[in-house]
């Protein structure tokens, strides 16, 4: 999500713990002492830290009442549980995939596409109170205190720091939870955790069976980039719902079901008009190519790489091989000449100039060069590299590869290179945006009917299914409200 924003991402280095002890604490959930490198204070101030990071890397989803809506439920979850003094805080951030992660000290986040494939309150709070159990149970403390010194310097530099690994990190991760694997006891531990915090604070704990279950779906029917980290990096949700489905059952019995809230309309009339996909005021996708409405460009990257869109940059990676391609700005407005902006702009990489020459692309100014240098993580590299000067802005456009493997590449970066345009008021108000509708089923309605927009497809009709808790051989119920997906407005 390249916006107006020229601010390069550093290396946090403020998290490397080589001044942490040892220490043993008392687990907050089992009561049983446990070994940990992290206190509540150093919990705290390290999820301050990191979330500074993740809303500047991801962004925030600009939309204040969903964001209140979202924080009162989960405050609710978290002052029923095991440690309702952290200062609490939960965030939809503005990124496509579906996700939800935690970091210590209480700071939670949903991603917004996410919350298309929630389907009622119940939903909302099994995700927000299985994160709120990794934080209290103390998952997350443990998963950062497994990677202190220089490897937590790695981790958090390879994610949110793309350049520490030839821009490849984020590509990787697809914007995943910072890496931080749980194990099978830690994940069915969340699992029960939200199902016991949704029903104390007075919601059907369902909602936890159903979202695994819904992850589940996505997993037997989308490609490997579909599948949300809960479901690549966490035990089979499959598997999970057994288990978490009795620990519900014994919950439902202990308060009258009546009494515990689902709210399915008053969650689907929140998140009515949520941006779906891609949102043009930070750049979308279509097939290979990047479109940037609200900057005015476009740029094709090469046909079947995976593209991926943060908060400062775009990162397309060859599949299978460190062969990266990337797009940011670098620079507003131009202070010094281009050659000598891209070169110094490259050493920060940790890469030198070889030969460079100053030409025009899409009938702008830019300086295209080769750049070689030891990369951490991938070795020597080679790179090509174009700084284009365009409205007062500068961009850096270019790909960067194993230097082994760069000749194999060379042509590909250097055609997509030049294709980078500027695009017309007109080009970029047609872009279309892409939202959540709320829709009553029809007799005779299917989900390819209701996956079609005007003249193609907006989403493909088991991804509708999936994201309204049907399977995918189910058929929409008539007289039911669901989710569509609408298409036909503009950016402008």
């Amino acid at each position: 999500m390249i916006r107006n924003n020229n601010q390069r991402l550093m290396p946090v280095v403020a998290l490397v713990f080589v001044a942490l002890i040892g220490a043993c604490a008392t687990n907050p959930v089992t009561g049983q002492r446990e070994f940990a490198l992290m206190s509540e204070a150093q919990e705290i101030s390290i999820g301050r830290q990191l979330d500074e990071e993740i809303r500047r890397e991801m962004g925030v989803y600009d939309d204040q009442k969903l964001q209140e809506y979202v924080e009162d439920i989960g405050l609710k979850l978290a002052a029923e549980s095991h440690r309702p003094q952290l200062p609490w805080s939960f965030s939809i951030v503005d990124v496509a995939t579906v996700n939800a992660f935690a970091l210590p000290g209480g700071y939670i986040y949903l991603t917004r596409g996410i919350m298309a494939y929630l389907n009622d309150e119940a939903d909302l709070a099994g995700v927000l109170g299985h994160e709120i159990g990794h934080v209290t149970a103390r998952h997350a403390a443990q998963a950062y205190t497994r990677a202190t010194g220089a490897q937590l310097g790695l981790l958090v530099g390879s994610i949110l720091v793309p350049e520490t690994q030839a821009f490849g990190g984020l590509a990787r991760t697809g914007l995943g939870i910072l890496l931080l694997k749980f194990g099978r006891d830690d994940e069915l531990q969340a699992d029960r955790l939200g199902a016991e915090y949704a029903a104390t604070s007075g919601w059907d704990p369902v909602g936890v069976p159903d979202l695994l279950t819904t992850l589940t779906r996505i997993g037997e029917v989308g490609s490997r980039k579909d599948i949300p980290t809960w479901l690549s990096t966490h035990p089979q949700p499959a598997d999970r719902v057994d288990k978490v489905s009795q620990t519900v059952d014994e919950l439902r019995t202990k308060v009258d079901h009546a009494d515990l809230r689902v709210n399915r309309d008053a969650y689907l009339l929140r998140i009515d008009g949520l941006v779906y996909g891609d949102d043009p005021e930070a750049g979308i996708t279509r097939g290979s190519t990047f479109i940037h409405p609200g900057l005015l460009f476009e740029l094709r990257f090469p046909a079947g790489w995976q593209i991926q869109n943060s908060q400062t940059r775009v990162v397309a990676q060859r599949s299978g091989e460190d062969a990266f391609m990337f797009l940011e700005q670098v620079e507003e407005p131009l202070s010094r000449a281009l050659s000598d902006l891209a070169v110094a702009d490259m050493r920060e990489v940790g890469v030198t100039l070889v030969e460079g020459v100053q030409t025009s692309i899409g009938g702008l100014d830019a300086f295209i060069a080769t750049y070689k240098g030891d990369i951490r993580d991938i070795g020597h590299a080679t790179a090509q590299v174009a700084h284009i000067d365009y409205g007062r802005k500068v961009y850096s456009v270019g790909g960067i590869a194993r230097s082994e493997l760069y000749p194999r590449v060379e042509q590909d970066f250097s055609s997509s290179i030049r294709t980078f345009r500027p695009l017309s008021s007109a080009d970029a108000n047609n872009v279309p945006l892409n939202r959540v509708g709320i829709y009553l089923v029809q007799p005779g309605d299917n989900w390819q009917s209701l996956a079609q927009g005007p003249g193609e497809e907006i989403v493909e009709p088991t991804t509708l299914a999936i994201m309204n808790g049907y399977s995918v051989k189910e058929k929409p119920r008539s007289g039911d409200q669901i989710k569509i997906i609408t298409a036909g407005q503009t950016y402008r």
